[in-house]
């Protein structure tokens, strides 16, 4: 068994503190003061506003894409991408259970319903070859798309997550549900500065979504984004959400349902600051990733580093336990010495909102649920 005491040694020697070392926080260390105080003077602080159209057009660059729409937070991004594709009320999504619930949860408020497929171990994300074997049992391939033999209903989407920041196997993803007529929408929250066979992530699927919530690399503290290469998908997913309104002098004309998912202003200004720095965060992330490599090699616990082709930007990083039993004596004795950390989440059919939902066998999710814990991953 490995020597706990030694990590939360070398955890607190990182950080240079003896006090509460929190998982994650922020850094503010650019212009963030002062382009929010350039908001308030500007009065324009809600969705209208330079920072809104600076912040998109940053995405754009950043993810080489066409189309960046901010929206209020990375779920309600999830829902419109979902909708921008064609989910709609009684389809099914296909996805991972080992996710954070938001990702469930936007399907769910498209009125769809997940179905849970398994992870691989080395990626921790959706598995093409679950997908693959899944469809092979209960897709049937029809002119207009994909149904599920089992349900009746139709298929209308893949949802992979790239979890903790490590992009799911992309392509050969991306491959199967052509295949089958299914759209792939990337659920990019945690993995901003991610980069898969040198793409960004968010960038490869139909549609792809990022979080800015306030314990992201890089925060606006609440946010989202979507992007696309697809422009006609972008500007729809704009319309969309600020309120299906279309433009008049005067006049308030709406000639759909959409969403007040507008990103605010000063939200947009600290992401513009925050997103100038994200090369530096990015660095210093993968230094304190190297040095975690190095110690925990020698230490008798598994540091999960990211796979061949890929560049990871470990937004969390995590070690891998032996077993339950040694995970929750690692969890117990580190939140007792001030450090914070955290297991990877209950897999999402063990909740009871989708206790009914269809899954596979879940056998790499279930095997890493009971081994996976979060470490401090802070900008240092």
């Amino acid at each position: 068994m490995a020597d706990f005491n030694s990590v939360i040694s070398f955890i607190k020697a990182q950080y240079k503190t003896e006090s509460f070392i929190p998982l994650h926080v922020p850094h503010f260390g650019g212009n963030e003061k002062k382009y929010l105080l350039e908001t308030i003077d500007s009065t324009f602080v809600s969705s209208v506003g330079a920072y809104v159209n600076q912040f998109e057009l940053m995405m754009e660059g950043i993810t080489q894409t066409q189309k960046a729409v901010a929206v209020v937070n990375g779920t309600a991004g999830i829902q419109v991408a979902l909708r921008l594709v064609g989910v709609k009320a009684g389809d099914e999504v296909l996805t991972q259970a080992l996710t954070f619930v938001a990702t469930a949860n936007a399907i769910a408020y498209q009125n769809a319903t997940p179905i849970f497929l398994d992870v691989d171990l080395d990626t921790m994300g959706l598995s093409p070859k679950a997908v693959a074997q899944f469809l092979e049992e209960f897709g049937n391939l029809c002119e207009d798309g994909c149904y599920n033999k089992k349900t009746g209903k139709k298929i209308s989407a893949c949802l992979p997550m790239h979890t903790f920041g490590f992009p799911v196997h992309l392509d050969e993803l991306i491959d199967v549900c052509n295949a089958w007529k299914i759209p792939v929408v990337e659920d990019a929250a945690e993995s901003l500065g991610s980069v898969y066979k040198g793409k960004s992530t968010g960038s490869l699927g139909k549609v792809g979504v990022f979080s800015f919530n306030g314990n992201k690399i890089v925060t606006s503290g609440g946010g989202g984004v979507i992007v696309t290469n697809d422009i006609s998908i972008g500007e729809k997913g704009k319309y969309l959400t600020t309120t299906a309104k279309i433009p008049h002098p005067y006049e308030y004309v709406h000639d759909e349902m959409g969403y007040n998912f507008r990103m605010p202003n000063l939200n947009a200004a600290l992401a513009c600051a925050q997103l100038e720095q994200l090369d530096g965060f990015l660095e210093n992330k993968r230094k304190l990733a190297k040095e975690y490599q190095s110690f925990f090699a020698n230490n008798g616990v598994k540091f999960r580093t990211e796979t061949p082709d890929t560049k990871a930007n470990y937004w969390l990083m995590c070690v891998e336990l032996e077993n339950k039993a040694e995970r929750d004596l690692f969890l117990e004795t580190t939140n007792r010495n001030s450090v914070m950390t955290r297991p990877i989440w209950q897999l999402m059919y063990r909740l009871p909102m989708y206790a009914h939902c269809q899954k596979d066998e879940q056998i790499n999710a279930e095997f890493l649920e009971e081994r996976i814990i979060n470490i401090p991953s802070s900008v240092r």
